[in-house]
């Protein structure tokens, strides 16, 4: 399988949504919420553009409390965070005053219910840094219990469903066996979330490899990932693509 960053409509958005967020002026709150269901690749997008940007990134775990929390934002900072969680803080603000940075804090479901989130806006009111809450499908209507951090929220990008389109791109770009238009057409039918899609293809990329195939279409896809192989076909492909 290629190794390579598949740059989805999602992906494009989201950098188009980025780059707006850093570009607004001081005097608007530049809290921003990323959010959508599992398997659309969210999390691999915010590893992505992080890498590409200089920002700060922390994922939030269960049972967070503010002093690990803002630990995290400290050494990611390249500081070592002190005992006392106001001291953090205060050195992490003065920090991202003297060199503004975007804050991203993925898995941010796992600090509403101890009310940990609260943090986060006292840190984005002192700093004026931009800040990225990324969350689950639901992630909007859990922050409806924090109205003054609602408040803030410049915009929120959700990330939808791949469409046919999107999954054949992944395809496409991800496998190292060609696979023709009709081949690809069926394989966009089978899975439309982004880890059962590289399942998919390394099932996919295996079964051929063993079969000796190094073209694939529909019907070639139909015999091979189909429980009980026709073998008379995979032979007969076997001729074809040799």
């Amino acid at each position: 399988m290629n190794k390579k960053f598949v740059k989805t409509k999602n992906v494009k958005e989201f950098v188009g949504f980025m780059e707006e967020l850093k570009s607004l002026p001081p005097n608007i709150p530049k809290i921003a919420l990323v959010y959508g269901d599992y398997g659309l690749g969210k999390s691999e997008t915010i590893k992505w553009w992080t890498f590409k940007n200089d920002c700060v990134y922390v994922r939030a775990n269960k049972g967070m409390s503010v002093r690990w929390l803002l630990s995290e934002i400290a050494e990611e900072l390249g500081e070592e965070p002190y005992w006392h969680s106001q001291e953090t803080f205060n050195m992490i603000e003065n920090k991202l005053r003297q060199n503004s940075k975007t804050i991203i804090i993925d898995e941010v479901d796992y600090l509403i219910n101890n009310n940990v989130i609260e943090i986060l806006r006292d840190l984005h009111d002192r700093s004026g840094c931009p800040m990225v809450l990324v969350g689950m499908a639901n992630i909007d209507k859990k922050l409806s219990k924090y109205p003054h951090l609602k408040d803030r929220i410049y915009k929120a990008y959700r990330f939808e469903s791949y469409d046919s389109q999107d999954i054949k791109q992944i395809i496409s770009e991800l496998s190292e066996i060609p696979i023709v238009p009709d081949g690809l057409e069926y394989l966009a039918t089978r899975h439309n979330q982004f880890r059962q899609i590289v399942k998919l293809i390394n099932k996919v990329e295996k079964l051929a490899r063993t079969n000796g195939i190094t073209e694939l279409d529909e019907n070639i896809l139909r015999s091979i990932l189909n429980e009980k192989p026709n073998i008379t076909a995979l032979q007969t492909a076997k001729q074809i693509y040799a």
